[in-house]
């Protein structure tokens, strides 16, 4: 498979997520998919700290941050494996 049909796949993966409403994902999904979605499109995270940082801006920072080892592919087929999982449901 080459990097055009992951993409392609990682962009129907985030339209899917898209629809799906948060109260119907466990907080640790959100946060797992939040995380490999930033270092797919960001990739690694650069943590500074602003004067309106918030506990939750915290766990989401934390989460990026034990994911940052990962390229932006793998973290691509990591969120497109949770996505099918949920679908799969």
């Amino acid at each position: 498979m080459n990097e055009k049909d992951l993409d392609i796949r990682f962009q129907e993966a985030v339209k899917t997520a898209g629809e799906m409403t948060q109260a119907s994902l466990p907080q640790d999904v959100q946060l797992r998919l939040y995380a490999y979605y930033k270092q797919a499109t960001f990739g690694t995270l650069e943590p500074r700290q602003t004067s309106t940082y918030h506990l939750r801006d915290a766990f989401k920072t934390n989460a990026w941050m034990q994911i940052s080892h990962l390229s932006a592919e793998e973290a691509k087929e990591h969120y497109i494996e949770i996505i099918n999982s949920i679908m799969e449901k």
